[in-house]
């Protein structure tokens, strides 16, 4: 096995990380365009750590124009392995509340105008979404929440919606009751469908800053409130991805679940048929198997 290397990105209020050695912003481009922002590269705890602001340094990219595509490959050409995403989120449930961490297992993808995936016609792939989440990673995030005070959820739904306006109640009560979801945003959908497309392991973490509008005492999302909770939250996230490397350690085998070989069987295409302009765009995300 290579060497193990933690890819962050960070969701809203998570602009960068503290105490990484030997520290440095790298530029990456990618046949996607380019990512979000500069790549930030470094050692923590020993071992090596590309981190991502997901948003872009001053919260430039809104929800629904992160770059997924170009972000995800970028991790992936700088040999990231291990993939934790944060992100800030609503909750639809009482005892999930703002300022806990949900390390979510599922999702309902509800956005609409994004590309979803890395191929296309001329190149054809389907991968396994059954189980979206890395279990090992998950177990990572779990021991370092711990080794850093974190309240963590251990399991929960997310529903991913476009965005930019957040929910009317009626949808609030709607994913809360009939769809059984745990908590919503706006910006892990397509990310794990191109994460498990590029064969990484993936965890995401959702940092709770308030209900959606569900709830009657606290009625409708308050962004003052909002960003109050993400300054909070941000300093539990960076406690956490701390202590990440000394839980996760160095991976001596192939994943458990999977992830690093979802491209095994999944692409349909005839070498012969291939799009060559495609394939060649694919180099860093399935180059293996191409």
């Amino acid at each position: 096995m290579g060497d193990t290397i933690i890819g962050i990105i960070g969701g809203s209020g998570v602009y960068e990380i503290d105490g990484l050695e030997d520290a440095e912003w790298q530029v990456v481009d990618t046949p996607w365009g380019p990512p979000s922002d500069a790549l930030l590269t470094g050692r923590l705890g020993g071992m090596r750590v590309v981190f991502l602001p997901r948003h872009g340094r001053g919260h430039v990219h809104s929800p629904s124009d992160v770059p997924y595509r170009a972000n995800i490959d970028a991790l992936k050409r700088l040999g990231v392995t291990d993939l934790v995403s944060v992100s800030a989120c609503g909750s639809f449930r009482e005892e999930m509340a703002p300022g806990d961490f949900v390390l979510v297992d599922q999702f309902i993808d509800r956005t609409v105008a994004r590309p979803k995936s890395f191929f296309a016609s001329g190149c054809v792939a389907h991968v396994s979404l059954a189980h979206p989440t890395c279990d090992r990673l998950r177990g990572a995030v779990t021991r370092a929440a711990e080794a850093a005070g974190v309240t963590l959820h251990a399991r929960g739904t997310y529903l991913a919606m476009e965005g930019p306006q957040f929910s009317t109640l009626a949808e609030s009560e709607m994913y809360r009751g009939h769809w059984g979801a745990d908590v919503i945003g706006m910006t892990n959908m397509p990310e794990a469908r191109l994460a498990r497309e590029a064969e990484l392991c993936y965890a995401p973490i959702a940092m709770v800053t308030d209900y959606d509008c569900w709830h009657e005492a606290h009625g409708a999302v308050d962004v003052a409130e909002v960003i109050r909770v993400l300054t909070a939250n941000a300093s539990a996230a960076k406690a956490l991805v701390k202590a990440l490397p000394g839980a996760l350690g160095a991976r001596e085998t192939p994943c458990p679940a999977g992830c690093d070989r979802a491209l095994e069987h999944a692409i349909m295409t005839a070498p012969t048929m291939r799009d060559a302009a495609l394939v060649e765009k694919l180099d860093a995300v399935a180059g293996r198997v191409l």
